[in-house]
């Protein structure tokens, strides 16, 4: 033990980190008690009465525009960029 480190200093390093390695495993045996018995869980049955939903969203609509609309859509574009 270096001469100019005095056992109180030791001891305020080592009980922080003892502390600290004891949360640690404390935190990993929760967190794996919690995923065995999240894994034990039996899966809960749907009920008859919620229709069945489908897994994707509505279509994607889209429209043509008129050659004056784009050309409007365009010179608006070009005001937001310019006052940007």
């Amino acid at each position: 033990m270096p001469e100019h480190v005095s056992p109180l200093m030791w001891i305020g390093v080592a009980v922080p980190a003892a502390l600290t390695a004891a949360c640690l495993i404390g935190l990993a045996r929760i967190r794996r008690a919690v995923r065995i018995e999240t894994a034990r869980r039996p899966t809960l049955p749907r009920l008859p009465a919620v229709p069945h939903q489908s897994e994707s969203g509505p279509r994607r609509e889209s429209v043509e525009l008129t050659p004056a609309e784009r050309d409007a859509f365009v010179g608006l574009m070009r005001q937001l960029d310019e006052g940007h």
